[in-house]
């Protein structure tokens, strides 16, 4: 998978089914040392999606459970281990 394909996906938690927000032109948090991924930045449009006000958080790669055409299913119930 190319990381561009990653932009633009919708991001939505498995347990809840709340969309958290669209993955942004593919930011990704890269360990140096070893090249893994760590983790990934969401762009969050303001409430209600009205004015031009964007918010971005990261989820860690850890809590992705499955990375569609359209969507990246997220488990934010999973447990998240430092690196």
């Amino acid at each position: 998978m190319r990381l561009t394909s990653l932009s633009h996906k919708e991001v939505v938690d498995i347990h809840s089914g709340e969309k958290l927000g669209v993955l942004g032109k593919a930011d990704l948090v890269i360990d140096p040392e070893s090249g893994a991924i760590l983790s990934l930045v969401i762009m969050n449009q303001s409430l209600f999606g009205r004015g031009n006000a964007k918010q971005s958080f990261s989820v860690s790669w850890e809590q992705i459970e499955t990375i569609g055409e359209d969507i990246i299913l997220l488990n934010q119930r999973k447990e998240v281990h430092d690196h």
